[in-house]
């Protein structure tokens, strides 16, 4: 199976209606946490990975029905051209994700991928806190 962890607005709480119909697709594999830093980008957050440490940033894991139609349509919601990775707000890569039970397992995640000098940390790691579900605008994140 693949598996995709979602820290912001690919969150059900968080996603726009418009997702809604996708995100309904998947199957909920458990709440969890990849070792990074979450960045509010004003209408949706990025995360960026480290490779140790303790900064951590919270999601949700889903078991993907049809990976190769979830990535058809959430490659261009989150500006992903594997063709032009340098041009892409957002990378689609593997990473390892530890889930609330201990497990560890490999997923997709969108990170992002252009400058952060206006971005501000979100101290907690967990986008979820800063959500505002009333904002259909929220275009992108992972």
């Amino acid at each position: 199976p693949e598996y995709l962890f979602v820290y912001g607005t690919l969150r059900p709480a968080c996603a726009p209606s418009a997702l809604q119909p996708l995100l309904a697709k998947w199957r909920p594999s458990g709440a969890g946490s990849v070792v990074g830093t979450l960045y509010d980008l004003g209408e949706y957050p990025g995360a960026v990975l480290l490779p140790t440490g303790e900064s951590r940033v919270f999601g949700e894991v889903f078991e993907l029905a049809d990976a190769a139609a979830a990535f058809l349509a959430l490659d261009e919601y989150e500006g992903f051209i594997a063709e032009q990775p340098a041009a892409s707000l957002f990378l689609r890569t593997r990473c390892d994700v530890t889930l609330a039970d201990d497990r560890r397992l490999s997923a997709w995640i969108y990170v992002y991928n252009q400058s952060l000098a206006t971005a501000t940390q979100i101290p907690s790691g967990d986008y979820l806190r800063n959500c505002v579900k009333q904002n259909p605008s929220n275009r992108r994140n992972g």
